[in-house]
Parts: structure tokens; sequence; C-alpha cells
């Protein structure tokens, strides 16, 4: 049962990882520089494995919208692999598994990311696939058509018919009423019912330019050789004009926002929080961040030790940081046991919560969590594509890749202190949201 939550949720997964202060690390060399139309270019070279990562990240994610057409970016991730001018339909990815490598997306609320992972030898197939999606994508009423059906049956399987799957739907669509990150990722159906190719047209054309992306490369590579090549497929490439950035500023929240969600298909009520946080490039963000750790991360938080062993209220507790770019929500779970009372579980997080902002932790918590966040930066990144779309995201969220090497020394600088004082600020009754999940259809009025 505790992982009905988690087991849907890769892109929230990663996004968690990220949020916890999971991807700091050190002694990532890499070179950086510009073109001239704009398009920022990170290369780390690692000949460990003759493979290599080609990314490219879009500065588009799923607020970049207007009323009546969400869930854009999202649907980009699916249409820019239908082809383009010199790539027959269907045939991207042929070309990546045929080298024998692999292809994915990503979209998030603020970012949308594509790899390619091939063999070393095959780098200039992914920048030539990567530039053939930049400037010479097929966006017509056919692809439109095909990707529309299945992103449709994404959002069905992942959001509408799937137990707890309108989670952060429900939490930010409550924390925000203004502000677009109020609006699902994927969009809403009647939206994707009826956006046309000419609404998409003008899309990619408004946010798929270089001056919006960084092309991030990781792997066995030779970096003067990799340059000459990035020159050849990218540099042609025309700047276009500045996107639009969102300017919206979301008013408090101005007291606590309570509210039920009936979910027929969730087999186990839930406590469902969300506190209103400051942006990701706020000095309080790490504070925050290992204030959640102390509450949920491993089987002695906080969370587990009191709602999960001893007053067995839960049979999960997860919290987390948020991970948005701009001003988002710190989100908490709790998968109550079954016949569990929600109510009751709402106390026991309450009782949790005050002792943080009433205590400072003690001496041996607190250097135990700062080992914690050492040896994750120690023990090193595991994948190119990983190491790729971490400087990519440094580089895009933060403007700093070099984070990557040094985020590290920002979480050890947080003091005991911070995390109380954090808690007191932010983690308050009338900036929180409340939801109730409750298995079950809603009583009939």
């Amino acid at each position: 049962m505790q992982y009905l939550l988690l087991k849907r949720g890769s892109a929230l997964l990663t996004c968690c990882l990220l949020a916890l202060g999971l991807s700091a690390q050190t002694n990532i060399d890499f070179t950086k520089y510009t073109l001239d139309n704009g398009l920022k270019v990170i290369l780390h070279q690692d000949a460990t494995a003759p493979i290599v990562a080609v990314s490219i990240m879009y500065e588009v994610g799923g607020k970049d919208s207007y009323e009546g057409r969400t869930g854009f970016a999202h649907f980009f991730e699916h249409l820019l692999f239908e082809g383009s001018e010199n790539i027959k339909r269907g045939e991207y990815a042929k070309y990546v598994e045929d080298a024998g490598g692999v292809l994915n997306a990503n979209t998030s609320q603020d970012r949308t990311y594509y790899y390619e992972l091939l063999p070393s030898n095959q780098l200039e197939l992914g920048l030539w696939l990567e530039s053939e999606r930049l400037l010479h994508a097929v966006v017509d009423q056919e692809g439109v058509d095909t990707q529309r059906g299945v992103v449709k049956e994404e959002r069905r399987q992942r959001m509408d018919n799937q137990p707890y799957g309108s989670l952060l739907y429900e939490l930010y669509r409550h924390g925000f009423k203004q502000h677009p990150y109020k609006d699902p990722n994927i969009g809403y159906m009647e939206d994707l019912n009826s956006a046309e190719a000419a609404d998409y047209q003008r899309f990619y054309k408004t946010y798929y330019v270089p001056n919006n992306a960084v092309l991030s490369i990781a792997g066995d590579l030779d970096i003067e050789a990799t340059k000459a090549l990035i020159e050849k497929y990218f540099a042609p490439i025309p700047r276009g004009a500045a996107p639009p950035r969102i300017t919206t500023v979301e008013p408090p929240l101005g007291g606590e926002v309570r509210d039920s969600i009936y979910d027929a298909k969730a087999p186990l009520p839930a406590l469902v929080l969300g506190y209103r946080t400051p942006e990701r490039n706020n000095p309080d963000y790490y504070a925050i961040s290992m204030m959640n750790q102390v509450l949920s991360r491993g089987q002695s938080s906080r969370l587990n030790k009191a709602l999960v062993d001893e007053k067995q209220l839960a049979v999960q507790a997860l919290s987390i940081p948020s991970f948005t770019e701009g001003p988002g929500l710190a989100i908490a779970l709790m998968i109550a046991k079954p016949g569990g009372d929600i109510k009751e579980l709402e106390m026991a997080f309450n009782s949790e919560l005050d002792r943080l902002k009433t205590e400072l932790i003690p001496e041996k918590e607190f250097q135990k969590l700062r080992n914690q966040i050492e040896a994750n930066a120690i023990s090193g990144y595991s994948t190119m594509a990983g190491i790729a779309e971490s400087l990519a995201n440094y580089e895009m969220y933060q403007g700093d890749a070099n984070l990557i090497n040094t985020e590290t020394e920002r979480f050890m600088q947080v003091t005991r202190e911070d995390i109380r004082r954090v808690a007191k600020e932010y983690y308050t009754l009338d900036n929180r949201v409340t939801l109730y999940w409750i298995p079950g259809e809603k009583p009939a009025k």
C-alpha cells in the first residue's frame, strides 16, 4: 500500500531527489560557453565508459500556458518525436535505437528536457537529431492528432484513473489562484481536445529557439572536436525573439485552505499538506530542505518513527520541499493505516512540527543530517545522463552550473537555528493547504 503514490510518480520522485539536495556533487569538471545565437553549451568529459549523453533543456514548462491552452509543454515532449523536415514521421527513435542507444524526455512546470544516450562514436548523430528538433520539427495537424490521443490516454492512466493521481494538481489548484502553477502539467482534457496545429506552431516558434535552451553533453568525448560539431549543427540556427516570461506574483495564501478530496480509486485515506515557500534560488531553500530531511528521510526520520512505527497511524509519511523554480509548495503526505483517522494523523503531524518550531534539533541528529548530505556529495553520479541533466538544471534554474560542485557548501552553512526559524516562518497554519484524501465517491448533497 505504501508505494501507491510513489509508484506513479517517477517525475515527482526525480524532483523530490533534486529538491532534497541529493544531486549535490563534487569534482564534475565541465566547459561552458555560449554560441552567438544564444545557445548555452555545457560539456563534461568522462572516458570511464564509451558512452555519451546528448541532452537539451528548454526553458518552457507547464506554467508557460494561457487560458484554454494548457499542457502545451508536455504535449511537445511527445510531438517533437514525430519527425522533422529531414526525419520521416515515426523514425526519430529508430535512428537512436539502430545505433544502440536509448532516448527519452520529461517535462516539469518550468522546463522541458530531451536526451539521447548513445555509444560515444555516435555523438554526431545525437547532435544532428537535436538540431533537427530545434530547427526543422514538423508541427502539423497529423502529428497533433496522433499525439493528442497518446497524451489523453497518458492523462487517464497517470492522473484520472490512478489512485492519488490528481494529488499534485489538487494541491496546486488549492494553493494558487492566479499563477499558472495552478494548472496541471499535462493540461486539461478540454484543452487537449480543442487545441489546433496553429496553436502548437506558434508555441514552437516562441519557445524552441536557441536562446531559450541549454545543450548539455556528458561522457566519452573530445572537447574540441565536440565544439566543432556543435558549431556545425547549431551555430547556423537563428536566434529567436526573447520568449515571454511569467510575471504573475501570487498573493499570500491569507489563511489556511481546507478541503476534502474524494477518490474512488484510493485504497486508504491520506493527509495531504502544502506550505507556500519561496523560490528555488532563495537562501532559505537549504534550511527548508534540511528540515524536510529531518522529518522524513530514512527509517529513523521523525515522521516515520512517530507516525508509522510508534503511533502506527500511517503506513507512509513523506515530506519534501518545493521542486519548482518559482515560489511553490512544500509537500507533506501521510497515508493512513486501514481504518485510520485523518484528524488524528493531522494532530500527530502538527505535534512533530511544533517540536521543530520550539526546540533546536539535537546536535547528534544535526551532525547525522550533515553527514548524509556530505555522503551524497561523495557518492557521485551513477550515469552520464544524470550528470548532463543536473548541469542543465543548475544552469537553467539557478544560473550556475557549477552548483553541481558547490551546492553542498550551501547546505553546510545552515545552522540548527536556521532550521527552527524556517519551520516557524513558513510552516504556519495560515500558510497551509490541508486536504483530507478520502476513499470513495463524493456524497451527494
